[in-house]
């Protein structure tokens, strides 16, 4: 469940700004089904995580950390953290509808910002089983400062798990760059993963 959570929270970022028009418009965001491919997020979206520097990549990072101390922004963003929670982009773009104004901007630059620098760098390295670990030990230290953790977050409390997912993202910010970016990358190819066409709902 938990990291079923952050990558969706993750994607949500990732998907809504993939679309040049997201990237550029920074007053607004929304998804265009007519024009969006899944398709070529799936296979463009994973090569831009293997090619963009740390601090793009944690840009991402931040601009959910961020949004997630906002009482609106984190309601939002708590809706991905539910069993039943949207796994098509019209459902994020319904989510994404409900998030401020501020934290639109703050998305839209950290993607641009992502997306520019994937553009103009070779691939990074990256170890999946590291940045495995690592979420792991997020878990860990988070379980160790918030009494209710675990039970917040594999707990059908709606509230309570979007609390968890909250201190697990603060344990997450306290880490080195390196370490989030890759979780980052981690959660946003799972995330482009559950946007792939006939991919099950993740659960």
């Amino acid at each position: 469940m938990t990291r079923t959570s952050l990558a969706l929270a993750a994607s949500l970022m990732l998907a809504g700004s993939v679309a040049p028009a997201a990237a550029q418009e920074t007053g607004g965001w929304s998804f265009d089904p007519d024009a969006f491919d899944p398709g070529a997020l799936v296979a463009d979206g994973r090569e831009l995580l293997m090619r963009a520097p740390d601090a793009s990549v944690d840009g991402l990072f931040q601009a959910v950390h961020e949004s997630a101390r906002t009482p609106q922004d984190a309601r939002a963003l708590c809706a991905l953290f539910d069993p039943d929670a949207p796994r098509s982009l019209d459902g994020y773009n319904r989510i994404a509808s409900q998030l401020t104004q501020q934290s639109r901007v703050r998305f839209a630059d950290a993607a641009t910002g992502f997306f520019l620098a994937a553009a103009q760098s070779p691939r990074q390295p990256y170890d999946a089983n590291v940045a495995t670990q690592a979420l792991k030990a997020a878990g860990v230290r988070a379980a160790l400062l918030n009494d209710g953790f675990l039970a917040g977050l594999n707990g059908n409390d709606h509230d309570a798990r979007c609390r968890s997912v909250g201190w697990l993202i603060d344990a997450m910010a306290s880490r080195p760059v390196a370490e989030r970016a890759s979780v980052m990358r981690l959660l946003l190819s799972q995330g482009i993963d559950y946007l792939a066409p006939g991919a099950r709902a993740p659960r």
